[in-house]
């Protein structure tokens, strides 16, 4: 039997050095592999993410980690689309962020939500500096049941490392998590570290980096069911 083959679009600008950049097309090549299909793994400049035309010929897409991004508006541009087009979407680290950040401007409706790092000054930055930067951290993340991402995990109780030293605001959070965006899973202090979307096929964006356990020989659940999801809805 044939293999399906899938095309991934990686939205973020890549950079070699970046360990990330390294393990996301790994994770994605072994979770092909473990599924039995093809996968054809595309990078997406944010500044070339200058139309949504373009963006139609992905199965899925992969918001990566290393922003600040060259163009803020080309990865939110390629979100917006995953997101009101029902195309399975994985945001990790800077991925994480700009999924908050396009949901507060575009559902929400707040025309001035910023991110910290681009302008620290903003009234609204709903993605700010955390307490305690997690550069090369490790910790638990208790994930929230009946959740997408709970399923990929197959358990409440995951281990994973974050390179990252911004999240969401807690002065937006209540705002910003009252509706269709929901909190799915926490680390062992009780700080958000993951979320996902209702109604959305497949819509999942966590703080940490689990594209790192690729370099190991461990095929990320994520990678399995970003693709899992791509799969159901190319048929």
């Amino acid at each position: 039997m044939k293999a399906s083959t899938l095309h991934l679009a990686l939205i973020g600008d890549y950079n070699p050095d970046v360990t990330a950049h390294q393990a996301i097309p790994v994770a994605l090549q072994q979770a092909a592999d473990a599924l039995n299909l093809n996968v054809h793994v595309q990078w997406l400049d944010t500044d070339s993410i200058t139309s949504t035309p373009q963006l139609h010929a992905f199965d899925g897409f992969w918001c990566v980690p290393a922003s600040p991004y060259r163009d803020t508006d080309g990865a939110l541009r390629a979100i917006r689309f995953a997101r009101e087009h029902k195309r399975p979407f994985l945001g990790t680290c800077g991925g994480f962020q700009h999924a908050v950040l396009e949901y507060a401007r575009n559902v929400l409706g707040w025309a001035d939500a910023e991110h910290g790092e681009l302008d620290p000054h903003a009234k609204r930055a709903v993605i700010t500096p955390l307490s305690c930067a997690l550069v090369e951290a490790t910790d638990t993340v208790s994930l929230a049941p009946y959740t997408r991402i709970a399923e990929a995990y197959g358990t409440l109780d995951i281990h994973e490392g974050y390179r990252c030293r911004y999240g969401i605001n807690p002065e937006f959070a209540n705002a910003l998590l009252e509706s269709d965006l929901i909190p799915s899973g926490h680390d062992s202090a009780g700080d958000l570290r993951a979320i996902e979307l209702l109604d959305h096929p497949f819509f999942v964006a966590t703080l940490f980096q689990p594209e790192r356990a690729a370099l190991k020989h461990v095929t990320p659940p994520l990678a399995i069911a970003l693709l899992k999801a791509c799969l159901e809805l190319s048929r």
